[in-house]
């Protein structure tokens, strides 16, 4: 599946020109060429690490991605013909004596996968790789995940309470949407809905993979159909942002079904994973404490990414009250947390497997077949991470 085709379409249904007026913003001011110089104290990354440490998302800016723009210390210079931004990379507020560079996804790359990216052009030095993609791509596009920013992955199904006020799981809504002749609209070849329904989780017939990202559809159908997105967006947007709705929204994530991916995880080119060992060793804590102090403290981050939407320019709408429903939600649903243990980024092996397990055949049928004899442990390592840096 393409993860970034995914992430996108669902966030499409967030580009409301017409409900939410884009803000100005002026670039930030230019910073120096000359390479930066490790501050006294802090972490020091040159000599390791890229001189620039090139990272690729998924998607436009937003709070899911929050941990990465943290890294980027006063005075980031935003490109926004290339949907990118650059500066010193910083740890804790001090320079690490690299910079770091971050790149949009999705229309700023084609909507192609963060994988094909990361084998298009070997300047990236990580990416985002969700579990299931890097499943489908093991034996063609091979990756690493080295930290899982978010323990869990927001994605879910959405429901209108009025219309069914009794449902409070997905397999509840699909009994009653067969009973309404209501669907679940979907993006087409998303892989957590062969897996609901190949596990009967939600009947075939009452899905539907027209999805297109607009709200058009599920507002016309005034509650009687469900609909996927990301719990970290669409329940504040289409109370708040989305006049011809303007109410709550239930749902459930796609996690709680028993589909354990871990979302967006920081990964390498396989290959390269012993190459850049030195780099990840002192990298992957400091990828660890920004996360924990942007869910912290998300104020100042939050209004660079909002500048940073507004200054790409691409169709793309994110409010600042959105960004920070995303972090409200993040920690409220556990997204973003320590998992099983004290400390953050860790992926567990049964998880991982699991979604071998149920991956393996689906995409197998779909002409996709993932490396043959595919081990959770070809996927991921916790090697880098420091286990003292946690929530």
């Amino acid at each position: 599946m393409n993860r970034t085709a995914l992430r996108s379409t669902i966030a499409i249904g967030m580009v409301f020109t017409a409900t939410i007026a884009l803000a100005g913003c002026a670039s930030a001011a230019p910073t120096s060429s000359a390479a930066p110089t490790a501050a006294a104290g802090s972490v020091d990354l040159s000599g390791v690490c890229p001189a620039t440490v090139t990272i690729q998302t998924d998607w436009n800016p937003e709070a899911d991605h929050g941990h990465l723009y943290q890294l980027l210390g006063p005075n980031p210079v935003i490109n926004a013909d290339n949907k990118s931004v650059s500066g010193d990379l910083f740890a804790r507020g001090k320079s690490t004596g690299v910079k770091v560079e971050i790149r949009s996804g999705g229309p700023a790359i084609g909507f192609s996968s963060v994988s094909s990216q990361l084998y298009k052009d070997k300047t990236i030095t990580l990416g985002y790789v969700s579990t299931d993609e890097a499943v489908q791509v093991s034996a063609t596009l091979p990756t690493t995940a080295v930290f899982a920013e978010n323990d869990i992955s927001p994605q879910m199904i959405m429901w209108d309470p009025a219309t069914y006020p009794k449902v409070t799981t997905i397999k509840q809504l699909g009994a009653a949407l067969k009973a309404d002749s209501g669907v679940v609209r979907y993006f087409q070849s998303a892989a957590y809905m062969a897996y609901l329904q190949g596990s009967g989780i939600l009947p075939t017939a009452q899905t539907d993979g027209s999805y297109d990202g607009a709200p058009a559809k599920f507002v016309t159908a005034k509650g009687k159909d469900g609909q996927q997105g990301f719990a970290t967006a669409e329940p504040y947007i289409y109370q708040n942002e989305i006049s011809a709705w303007g109410k709550p929204l239930s749902f459930q994530l796609i996690h709680d079904t028993g589909y354990p991916i871990y979302p967006e995880a920081i990964s390498v080119r396989s290959a390269e994973l012993a190459k850049l060992s030195p780099c990840l060793k002192k990298l992957v804590p400091v990828l660890q404490q920004a996360d924990v102090d942007y869910i912290t403290k998300p104020a100042t981050t939050n209004k660079l990414v909002v500048d940073l939407v507004t200054a790409y320019n691409n169709g793309w709408v994110y409010s600042a009250k959105v960004a920070d429903f995303g972090v409200s939600q993040m920690k409220k649903l556990k997204i973003a947390s320590n998992g099983s243990n004290a400390y953050v980024g860790d992926m567990e092996e049964a998880r991982v497997q699991k979604v071998v397990d149920i991956d393996t055949p689906l995409f197998t049928a779909t002409g996709s077949a993932p490396k043959s004899g595919l081990k959770a442990t070809d996927l991921f390592t916790n090697e880098f991470l420091d286990t003292s840096i946690g929530f």
